[in-house]
């Protein structure tokens, strides 16, 4: 079925959906869980995300060469009295995400913490990996 101009026009909702579509496949739009900040301080990779509700015990963090995982799950909230929700938002269950490095990583020298529900990461690169001031002998 063709729509017309004025159709199109009068139906507000269709302009709502068209950006909808846009928006959910913006580059800047994940769905991946959790979302990520990396960056790069010196000669180390920073890496930060919000898991609140997630134990230490609930988190794995490995690294192989420049591929960082982190992955763990987020339990469900046990609500014992709920007959229905009116509304079920937060996020709960078993997550996993991988990002690329723009250096190889010494794993020996990792830092982690956690506080307040955010993870912080701590990268350094590794030994082989920085830039080496050569020695020009006269």
């Amino acid at each position: 079925m063709t729509t017309t101009y004025l159709e199109r026009l009068l139906d507000p909702w269709r302009e709502f959906d068209r950006m909808n579509r846009l928006l959910r496949s913006s580059p800047t739009q994940t769905t991946e869980y959790p979302a990520v900040n990396v960056w790069v301080n010196g000669e180390d990779a920073v890496i930060t995300t919000e898991i609140p509700g997630v134990t230490t015990d609930d988190i794995n963090i490995s690294v192989t060469g420049n591929s960082f995982t982190l992955s763990g799950k987020r339990p469900a909230d046990e609500e014992k009295n709920v007959q229905s929700y009116h509304r079920h938002e937060l996020w709960h269950g078993n997550f996993n995400k991988t990002v690329q490095l723009p250096f190889n990583v010494d794993s020996e020298k990792i830092h982690a913490s956690y506080k307040n529900g955010v993870l912080h990461v701590s990268l350094p690169k590794l030994e082989a990996e920085k830039p080496k001031k050569i020695k020009i002998e006269s």
